[in-house]
C-alpha cells in the first residue's frame, strides 16, 4: 500500500496531516497562556467538519528562563513561558463518515516546536528510562519532561488524553472506536509517547495508529519492541532531505545492538519516504526548514506514486499555501506565473483559482 502509494490511503494521511496544520493555525492566532489563571478553550478550525474538539491539551516544560528575559522582552513572553497550547482531541461526529469508516474516530493532533522552552528541551537528548523493567524501554529526556511535567493550572499532556479518551470510552461505550494520533515534529514525538500510554491505559482500549511527519528519533529499540508488543500501527512519514528525522543520535550507534549506550536510538514503525527533489515545484536544493515545513510533506504526498515513479501529474492539492509559506524554494518558472496568473485575476475583479501552473503547461 505505500509503494506504490495506495489513493485511498494517501487521502487518510493528507486529512491528518490537515488536523496537525489546524493544531498550527490556532496556536499562532492566540499563542499566549496566562501564568496564574487557569486557560480557556482554544477554539480550533478544523479541516474535516464531521469532527469536533472535545479537549484542549497543553504541554510543559520542565526548564525556564530567567526572569530577566521578559523583562527585556515582554511583548514575547508567549515564548519563554512553561506551559503552551500544543493540541487537541476530536471525536467523529457525523453518522455518514462513521459508516464510511466503520467506526467512530477519535484525533489527537499535536503541533511541532513553537515556543523557547520547547526547544530547549529539544535539546536535552540523553535517554532516560521510561520504566523499570527488563528490557529498559527509554526516550528522549525532553520529549519525556514536556509529557509528563505538570502546568500550574493544567494536567500533564500525559494526564490530559487519558481522561479524555477514557472519558470519550464511556460517553461512546458499545460502539466501535479507532484513536488516531497524529503530530509533525516535535508533535510527531509526543505522538508516540501518548499512543504508548493509551494503548494500555484501559483493558479494553481501542484500536491506536500513529502518522507522524518529520518525526525526530524518540527512543531506543526497546521503546520501539514495547509499542509493537501493544499493536500500535504506526506510519512515519519522512522527507528524504529532512534533517530532523536523522536526530537525535549518532549514525555509527545505529549499527550497535546496545540499548543501554546514551545515544542508542531507533525509528518506529512502517516508514513512507518522499523526497523533495521528485516535486517538479519546488527547488532541488530546498532549504531546511522547507525540507521540514508540513505543508511541503503534504504537498509531497499528494503527488507520491511510488519511489520509482515520477510526481504524479494529476496530484489535486492547491500549491497556493506552499507557495505563500515557501516562495523562496518553489521554482522561479512556477512562481513568476503565479504572480501574473494573481495580477490578471485582479484585473478582472476575480478571486484566484488557488492552482498554479502545471508542469505540462510550462
Amino acid at each position: 500500500m505505500l509503494d506504490p502509494l495506495d489513493e485511498n490511503l494517501r487521502r487518510e494521511v493528507v486529512r491528518y496531516g490537515e488536523f496537525v496544520q489546524a493544531a498550527y493555525h490556532a496556536f499562532n492566532s492566540d499563542p499566549a497562556t496566562e501564568a496564574d489563571e487557569a486557560p480557556l478553550p482554544v477554539r480550533v478550525a478544523l479541516p474535516d467538519r464531521s469532527y469536533k474538539v472535545t479537549k484542549s491539551l497543553y504541554a510543559t516544560s520542565s526548564v525556564g528562563l530567567p526572569k530577566w528575559v521578559d523583562e527585556v522582552a515582554p511583548d514575547l513572553g508567549w515564548m519563554t513561558q512553561r506551559t503552551s497550547w500544543v493540541g487537541y482531541v476530536a471525536v467523529c461526529d457525523d453518522r455518514r463518515e462513521i459508516q464510511r469508516m466503520g467506526r467512530r474516530d477519535i484525533v489527537i493532533a499535536l503541533r511541532g516546536t513553537s515556543t523557547c522552552l520547547e526547544w530547549a528541551e529539544n535539546m536535552r537528548a540523553g535517554l532516560v528510562p521510561m520504566a523499570q523493567t527488563q528490557t529498559q524501554p527509554k526516550v528522549e529526556c525532553g520529549f519525556q519532561s514536556l509529557y509528563k511535567t505538570e502546568g500550574a493550572h493544567v494536567a500533564s499532556l500525559a494526564q490530559s488524553v487519558v481522561q479524555e479518551i477514557k472519558r470519550l470510552m464511556e460517553q461512546y461505550k458499545g460502539e466501535t472506536l479507532s484513536i488516531t494520533v497524529t503530530g509533525h515534529s516535535l508533535g510527531a514525538a509526543l505522538s508516540l509517547l501518548v499512543a504508548d500510554e493509551l494503548s494500555s491505559c484501559s483493558p479494553d482500549v481501542p484500536p491506536v495508529a500513529v502518522f507522524s511527519f518529520g518525526s525526530p528519533r524518540v527512543g531506543n529499540r526497546a521503546f520501539g519492541k514495547r509499542l509493537t508488543g501493544k499493536s500500535v500501527k504506526v506510519l512515519r512519514i519522512v522527507n528524504n532531505q529532512d534533517v530532523i528525522t536523522k536526530v537525535p543520535g549518532l549514525p555509527m550507534v545505529d549499527e550497535l545492538d546496545d540499548d543501554n549506550h546514551p545515544l542508542a536510538y531507533s525509528h518506529v514503525g512502517t516508514e513512507l519516504r518522499v523526497d523533495t527533489r521528485m516535486s517538479p515545484y519546488l527547488k532541488p536544493n530546498a532549504d531546511v526548514a522547507c525540507c521540514h515545513d508540513l505543508e511541503a510533506y503534504l504537498h509531497l504526498v499528494d503527488g507520491f506514486l511510488a519511489s520509482n515513479c515520477p510526481f504524479r501529474a494529476n496530484a489535486k492539492r492547491s500549491l497556493v499555501k506552499l507557495l505563500n509559506e515557501q516562495r523562496g524554494n518553489v521554482k522561479q518558472l512556477y512562481t513568476s506565473k503565479a504572480q501574473a496568473l494573481s495580477l490578471k485575476f485582479e484585473r478582472q475583479g476575480l478571486a484566484a483559482t488557488g492552482c498554479l501552473p502545471s508542469p505540462s503547461s510550462s
